[in-house]
């Protein structure tokens, strides 16, 4: 009897289960790690890859902090690219999704082609590993129950969530950055073109000195600059500028560069009035932001700074009367 209820015990429901979840996120964590460390390749491009590694291993005493920070994003862009590459028919959605995701993406500043898929598969793997969690959570805190099941569910949807919330928060940010830093850009772009210089060279100019304040407009501008040593005509690459930063005022800037570039006007007129215009445009926001400031302190001053003050100034006068209540 005492072997059978030892034998129901350890074959129960919730052990199988927990067994079973441990089981897979186990193989699917040492796929993943197989993938990412190379194990799965080739013993000669093993070794090929780590001559390599080592070769530009020296190097690094030798380079700046940005540039160290730079390669280990690639390094790391690589290593995800290589780990969610198996999933790439998986994730692959319609081609309307993906146009949609690649422009969001490259506004958050991710334009490598591989971008959605890497995006799409670290999703999966994010909403799997949220199942699992939210699956043990509900297994020890209510078993097999519908308790389980909701926990679960919601493990899985606050795992396919967080990487899209995150995308957008970062989109957001760099978009407010490259909008706050505009005016500055046009501004020297202004200069550039009035002391002489062309278009092309007042972009490669201001790329080059947006990069130190503005990193986000120095980034954009580059890209623009190396699209035009690459031969591209000059109004699809202001027209992809636009594009890629989802700025409206970068796109309609964008607009009349290549209007005054087609109909022979002024470039250096129209840019002074867009950075004006910008330059309002900013200050209008301010503005709006300083007179929502008397409202948002509404909430701080009730929760926070008032019982403080009240109790300061009236608790002397309650201790009083309760002393002589007393007396």
């Amino acid at each position: 009897m005492f072997a059978q209820a030892v034998n129901q015990s350890s074959f129960s429901p919730v052990m199988i289960t927990s067994i079973a979840i441990f089981f897979g996120v186990t193989a699917l964590t040492w796929f993943l790690l197989g993938r990412v460390s190379g194990d799965d390749k080739p013993r000669a491009e093993a070794r090929l890859d780590a001559m390599r590694s080592r070769r530009g291993g020296g190097d690094d005493e030798s380079l700046s902090s940005d540039d160290l920070k730079k390669k280990k994003n690639q390094a790391l862009a690589a290593a995800l690219e290589k780990a969610t590459s198996p999933l790439a028919d998986t994730v692959r959605g319609s081609e309307k999704e993906m146009s949609v995701l690649r422009e969001r993406l490259m506004n958050a500043g991710f334009r490598g082609e591989s971008a959605p898929i890497v995006f799409k598969g670290l999703q999966l793997i994010i909403a799997c590993v949220g199942l699992f969690f939210g699956g043990v959570f509900g297994l020890v805190a209510n078993g097999l129950s519908q308790g389980m099941v909701i926990k679960l569910l919601l493990g899985l949807i606050a795992g396919f969530m967080v990487p899209k919330l995150l995308l957008e928060y970062k989109a957001k940010k760099r978009m407010e950055a490259i909008f706050l830093g505009l005016p500055d850009a046009l501004d020297l772009m202004v200069v550039c073109v009035e002391a002489g210089l062309g278009m092309d060279q007042a972009l490669r100019k201001v790329a080059e000195e947006m990069a130190k304040s503005h990193k986000a407009i120095g980034e954009e501008f580059n890209v623009a600059n190396q699209q035009l040593q690459f031969g591209r005509l000059r109004s699809d690459v202001l027209q992809a500028l636009g594009y890629r930063s989802g700025v409206d005022d970068l796109k309609q800037l964008a607009s009349i560069l290549i209007q005054a570039d087609k109909f022979g006007s002024s470039v250096a007129n129209a840019l002074r009035v867009q950075s004006d215009s910008m330059r309002t445009k900013r200050k209008q926001i301010a503005e709006e932001k300083a007179a929502k400031t008397a409202v948002k302190m509404i909430f701080p001053l009730v929760l926070f700074i008032f019982p403080g003050i009240f109790v300061v100034l009236v608790g002397p006068a309650g201790i009083n009367m309760y002393r002589n209540l007393l007396g």
